[in-house]
């Protein structure tokens, strides 16, 4: 080894927690972050005498506190990291709080890495926590939130981005939400893949299986529920429609109570500090990247250049290829997003080596924006249980929209540490070829991609995204009667030709018969 131990930045400390006490017990999102931070210190084996030397907090931002987020809790917490620092009883010179993005964890990781590397800061806090499920069960049974919210008389300095993910007319049609916007993702896919809607489903149900069946044996799951493929992805009254061809069982499940956190710091602090070698996990390879912002733009719905780009630097920095990654946790929230940020990183369906560590996000759990935490702890878990073995894992954020990647392992590099600034690739991925957009189409026209949208009570609207004979593309909807949304669920609708008109509010398209 030939780098500087005083610039090498490494992992050393790993904790988090799932916390299904009763809504009386169970604690606030704050309480969960510092648990999960004192954990961690504990993990690296300081404990205490670690977190007095931390010098730079972050917070992983709170799903509450989403960017036009309408409900009582948002900001009840004013200054989360200030906060938790408070209750953690330790005075770190830079705090930092976290926009909306499921990349936000790895992101960060990778941000602070190159903090460390760069002399910047030398030992780094990563905390988040969701408490849903606690605040919902309290608010429904009248109980109250006052220890819900702390005011230290500051803002927080915030990280990310907080620029609106979808365009107004995209909201009007309701894809400013997952469950909307991934199962166009999906349909897309399928006739990429060139599947019927029943060989489709199976292959649904045979994909999520295999993350189910890692969540059923992890004790940390939140749903560790053994199911079949078919239980997965047929539609039962259990089992409904969200958003067609995705069910209930396929769809992430952000109501939950789960913290996770990390702790960073360079190898050289490490030593003073008494950690052991066989604590220490080393980010090997990472990328950070878009893809064209909004979903009305993208080039198509079944690929994701910037997943392909940050898969190949990140590659390129540890120096291995796929076939060297032993471990991977692929971002699960809905199927679409792996089986893109598989067919971009060379990764099989079905690949023997498992998709995830976890259990993914319907089943093990989907914590807002810091399941991805749980990704990290739980490969470093599993990287020390085997060292020299290599770790990859990918974050998505928004709806296919930002992307980070991390590559792990317990072997240290031959030298300095040192990532591609993400901005040396960014605009390149951005100047891809996209069909143009009307939000006011009309004349003859074909389906690009489709979804049937599910309440509680059953079918409501379907959803079209659509081409003009000449290649502009458009948002719609058809007729909502019942006759009609069960078609659309029973025939390939992929490429169907039919009429589109604008209107006031909404598009309609009227597929042939």
């Amino acid at each position: 080894m030939s780098f500087d131990e005083t610039r090498m930045p490494v992992l050393i400390g790993a904790g988090q927690i799932t916390d299904k006490r009763n809504p009386e017990e169970a604690g606030t999102p704050i309480e969960l972050m510092c648990e999960v931070a004192r954990k961690a210190a504990a993990d690296a084996g300081p404990g205490d005498a670690l977190l007095d030397t931390v010098d730079t907090l972050v917070a992983v931002g709170l799903t509450v506190d989403a960017p036009g987020a309408k409900n009582m809790a948002a900001g009840m917490f004013r200054n989360v990291p200030v906060t938790v620092a408070g209750q953690l009883g330790i005075e770190p010179a830079r705090s930092f709080y976290t926009y909306t993005g499921g990349n936000t964890p790895q992101m960060l990781v990778n941000r602070f890495a190159e903090d460390i590397a760069e002399g910047k800061a030398e030992t780094v806090l990563l905390t988040g926590a969701e408490a849903l499920h606690t605040m919902i069960a309290r608010l429904k049974q009248g109980m109250d939130l006052d220890n819900w919210q702390d005011d230290p008389g500051s803002d927080p300095e915030t990280l990310g981005t907080n620029r609106d993910p979808s365009t107004d007319q995209e909201k009007a049609y309701g894809m400013d939400t997952p469950s909307v916007s991934y199962p166009l993702f999906e349909n897309a896919l399928r006739g990429k893949y060139g599947l019927s809607l029943d060989e489709h489903r199976a292959k649904l149900g045979k994909l999520y299986s295999g993350f189910n069946k890692v969540a059923a044996k992890n004790p940390l799951a939140w749903f560790p529920t053994a199911r079949s493929a078919e239980e997965i992805a047929e539609p039962s009254e259990a089992n409904r429609y969200v958003g067609f061809p995705y069910t209930k069982f396929l769809n992430s499940i952000i109501q939950v109570n789960m913290g996770a956190a990390v702790i960073m710091t360079t190898v050289a602090k490490a030593r003073e500090l008494g950690v052991s070698d066989n604590r220490m996990v080393f980010l090997r390879g990472c990328g950070d990247a878009n893809d064209i912002w909004y979903m009305s733009e993208r080039a198509d719905y079944c690929s994701s250049p910037a997943v392909r780009t940050i898969g190949e630097k990140a590659m390129a920095m540890a120096g291995k290829s796929i076939n060297d990654i032993g471990y991977f946790d692929i971002y699960s929230c809905f199927p679409s997003a792996v089986q893109i940020a598989c067919d971009e990183l060379g990764i099989a369906h079905d690949d023997p080596r498992g998709l995830t560590v976890t259990g993914g996000l319907p089943y093990f759990g989907g914590p807002g924006n810091n399941y991805v935490m749980h990704s990290i702890v739980s490969m470093m878990d599993k990287l020390r249980d085997d060292p020299g073995s290599f770790g990859l894992l990918n974050a998505n954020g928004w709806f296919v929209t930002k992307h980070s990647i991390g590559i792990y392992s317990t072997a240290p590099p031959q030298d300095n540490w040192q990532r591609q600034d993400p901005a040396s690739y960014q605009e390149e991925i951005l100047q891809q070829d996209h069909p143009n957009f009307t939000e006011t189409p009309e004349g003859a026209a074909s389906i690009e991609t489709y979804t049937v949208l599910h309440g509680r009570q059953g079918v409501e609207r379907a959803l079209v995204i659509g081409l003009l004979e000449d290649g502009t593309r458009f948002l719609a909807e058809t007729p909502d009667d019942e006759e009609t949304l069960q078609y659309m669920m029973s025939k390939d609708m992929l490429g169907a030709s039919g009429t589109v008109t604008s209107g006031e509010e909404k598009n309609l398209f009227l597929p042939d018969r």
